[in-house]
């Protein structure tokens, strides 16, 4: 039996127990995955690059056509409560806004209020084994929705792509669409050719991942080449280096993709040197894009 853990929520305007909240089961959010989400990184109890996380949130929000429920001050203050009251350095906070509660019907509803939901958790860091050896992942055709560019809760394309990984022992499943790579299941990204850092193209396929710009101003920082462009199935299996970016893995080396080691020479399945560079960049800067 599966017990949630003592921390701290946020219901519609409410500070309780995780374990106490409760929506409504007419609630959009349960019937249709009718909302969308983020995933605050925290550092040191302060929260990174809060105002990027907030656009992209405000982006999903309009193309569902859902009025942000707050200001940006409200969220920071929901946030820095939550926050406080878990007991750790690092830690993840997770923002979630559904359409709301009405009668069942696909067409949406006008006049109903959203639903908020928060909580507060301590981070799950990658390992020390799996930054210093890189880590597998498989290939799939990419068969989720067309509207990857918005962060839904609707993520059942996402589950089943995650559990084709996990099912054979792999870190994720990296999706490609006709014969081109968008993202994986939940994270963005990215193959090294010749020194410079490359990932797909933004378009309604691929989430517009707060680590794309972050990877680029990093690599504008330490002198690493970087474009965004479309991407084959050839450039994903011949790489120098693949490497993959999200709220909770930061940047992470991908050692052998479909049980096949990644990269060339000396670096045949050994995380690369791009990877470790901007590793290194990205921990400069949590401690200067923190609020």
């Amino acid at each position: 039996m599966n017990v949630l853990p003592e921390l701290p929520s946020y219901l519609n305007g409410e500070y309780q127990p995780l374990a106490e909240a409760k929506v409504s089961a007419m609630d959009r959010g349960f019937l249709f995955g009718d909302g969308v989400y983020e995933l605050l990184p925290v550092y040191g109890r302060r929260l990174f690059r809060f105002e990027a996380h907030m656009d992209r949130l405000e982006r999903s929000l309009s193309k569902l056509r859902i009025a942000s429920p707050l200001l940006r001050a409200q969220w920071l203050e929901v946030a820095r409560r939550l926050i406080a009251s878990v007991d750790a350095e690092d830690q993840w906070v997770y923002l979630q806004v559904t359409r709301g509660v009405a009668p069942r019907n696909h067409v949406m509803p006008t006049d109903i209020t959203p639903t908020l939901f928060a909580y507060s958790s301590p981070a799950r860091p990658m390992t020390a084994d799996e930054r210093h050896h890189g880590v597998a992942c498989i290939t799939a055709r990419d068969f989720r929705w067309e509207r990857g560019d918005i962060k839904s809760t609707s993520l059942l394309g996402n589950v089943l792509a995650r559990q084709m990984s996990a099912d054979q022992g792999a870190v994720e499943t990296i999706m490609l669409r006709d014969g081109f790579l968008t993202e994986a299941a939940a994270s963005n990204v990215w193959i090294v050719k010749e020194g410079a850092l490359l990932g797909p193209p933004k378009s309604e396929h691929v989430l517009e991942g707060i680590r794309v710009e972050l990877l680029k101003e990093l690599c504008e920082d330490v002198g690493i080449g970087y474009n965004l462009r479309p991407i084959s199935e050839a450039e994903l299996v011949g790489a120098d280096e693949i490497i993959l970016s999200s709220a909770s893995k930061e940047v992470l080396a991908v050692t052998r993709l479909d049980h096949q080691p990644v990269g060339h020479g000396a670096l045949h399945g050994k995380p690369g040197p791009v990877y470790a560079r901007l590793y290194e960049a990205y921990q400069r800067a949590k401690l200067v894009q923190s609020i």
